[in-house]
């Protein structure tokens, strides 16, 4: 037989033996083919250096093999903060076993939300995993009622309609945080909140705001955007504003880094004169001077979780509940 040109199907199944059928089987993860008869088939493919065709088997089993990481902020954001650095790493192991490779969509041109609407009515993917998703217009809504397995990174906002979603407790994980800097002494305690427009800056600060309420003290506020530049701009406010601030909460680690930087440059010791909390437990944590005390959320251990969620409503699983994980205080030296 003439095995010149590019392997076909019917090449792989004349050398294993078996049907063209048996070997599309094979191709496409059937469990109902003998243990035997895969081996045969995947040494032919290997013999013959067969390549299957992507885009006939997606006509077939309307599968792409394709799942988006969709993360609506800039490109400068996504690579530098270590949080997407830990969920995308999550992700990409639990689904390394798999025949699934990701596409990345990031922030969308302005007012183009509907590019990214349309790319994911397209056909184009088979699921898609929302990560630092914000409550801006109506996307959130849209994003909840395509039909494509979807699953958030937190509870999205404004959406009225079940969706699988997977988070940290972060009142709980705030709550722990601030409490901590009550307990060391601190009176004069400030946060550096995220933003408003999103799951995780509104929970944080009203961790925040539920402690110091129930210690009769004063909240003292400064908005961030969970960047560093944020982080800095927020916490010369606070300082400007309240100079006898003795404890900060920040609702980041990378934004803490940046709070770090500026205490130093004001001529406050950390912990001495302002102890600071941050929150996430990322790589920066132990970076820092001095290292930071933080709230510990387990990030790689959630994409993990979004992926195999992903996986399931894929392969027709109804999953539109909430997960919550627990989050840990973290102490270091910066509290």
């Amino acid at each position: 037989m003439d095995w010149s040109g590019s392997p076909t199907l019917e090449q792989v199944a004349a050398l294993a033996g078996v049907s063209r059928a048996t070997v599309s089987r094979v191709v496409n993860g059937s469990p109902k083919v003998l243990p035997e008869t895969v081996a045969a088939v995947e040494h032919a493919i290997r013999e013959l250096g067969y390549v299957p065709n992507r885009a006939a088997r997606a006509l077939v089993t309307r599968r792409t093999d394709s799942i988006a990481i969709v993360a609506p902020e800039p490109d400068s954001r996504v690579f530098s903060d270590p949080f997407f650095a830990g969920m995308l790493s999550g992700v990409s192991k639990t689904l390394a076993p798999t025949s699934s490779q990701l596409v990345l969509l990031i922030e969308p041109a302005a007012g183009d939300d509907q590019r990214l609407l349309r790319y994911l009515r397209g056909g184009h993917v088979d699921g898609a995993i929302i990560i630092s998703h914000h409550g801006r217009d109506n996307v959130l809504q849209e994003l909840a009622q395509l039909p494509l397995p979807i699953v958030f990174s937190a509870r999205p906002l404004g959406v009225d309609v079940p969706v699988a979603s997977v988070d940290v407790d972060n009142v709980a994980g705030a709550r722990t945080g601030v409490e901590h800097l009550l307990a060391i002494g601190r009176r004069h305690v400030g946060t550096v909140a995220g933003p408003l427009d999103m799951t995780a800056g509104i929970d944080r600060l009203t961790g925040y705001q539920d402690v110091m309420r129930e210690a009769g003290l004063p909240a003292m506020i400064a908005y961030g955007d969970f960047t560093a530049d944020g982080g800095e701009q927020a916490t010369l406010r606070l300082l400007d504003e309240h100079p006898d601030l003795d404890g900060l909460f920040v609702a980041s680690d990378l934004m803490a880094t940046a709070a770090l930087r500026v205490l130093s440059q004001h001529g406050r010791r950390v912990p001495a004169d302002v102890a600071v909390v941050g929150f996430d437990d990322s790589v920066l944590a132990t970076t820092t001077t001095p290292k930071l005390t933080t709230v510990r959320q387990p990030v790689e251990q959630l994409g993990a979780r979004l992926a195999e969620i992903l996986l399931a409503k894929i392969g027709g699983a109804q999953l539109t509940s909430p997960e919550i994980y627990d989050t840990e205080l973290i102490i270091r030296d910066s509290a």
